[in-house]
């Protein structure tokens, strides 16, 4: 599976964008895809996932009420659209995904997905 990103970039606080997370190779059918962020000097962090199954979705508390996660089964792809944005939601973001029954639960954990998209800036300017 590979992972292709879009969108990104520099944006206002308050402001709003969308990441788009494409596929290759195979489509979504029952996987799960996860966005993470990282700043300098951080570790890789969980902000967002959605279950093929069911099509749950999961927030972490800094992003929820913010951020929705969806995606468009026609064109094998997740976005991640970010509203209200603020300075420190400037990070890389990246997308990745592997099977439901691998994930399960442990949607925010990065050892449990196996393909990663290449990152993308998003900065927010105060």
């Amino acid at each position: 599976v590979q992972l292709v990103q879009s969108g990104g970039g520099l944006v206002q606080a308050g402001g709003s964008l969308r990441l788009s997370c494409a596929a290759s190779g195979r489509t979504f059918s029952y996987y799960t895809v996860g966005w993470f962020r990282q700043t300098p000097g951080k570790e890789r962090a969980f902000v967002a996932a959605i279950r093929w199954s069911g099509g749950s979705t999961y927030y972490a508390d800094s992003v929820k009420g913010r951020f929705t996660i969806s995606r468009d089964n026609a064109k094998n792809t997740v976005y991640l659209q970010m509203n209200s944005l603020k300075p420190e939601d400037t990070a890389v973001y990246y997308c990745a995904t592997n099977q439901d029954s691998y994930v399960k639960l442990g949607y925010a954990l990065r050892g449990r997905y196996d393909y990663w998209g290449q990152g993308t800036q998003v900065t927010v300017s105060s």
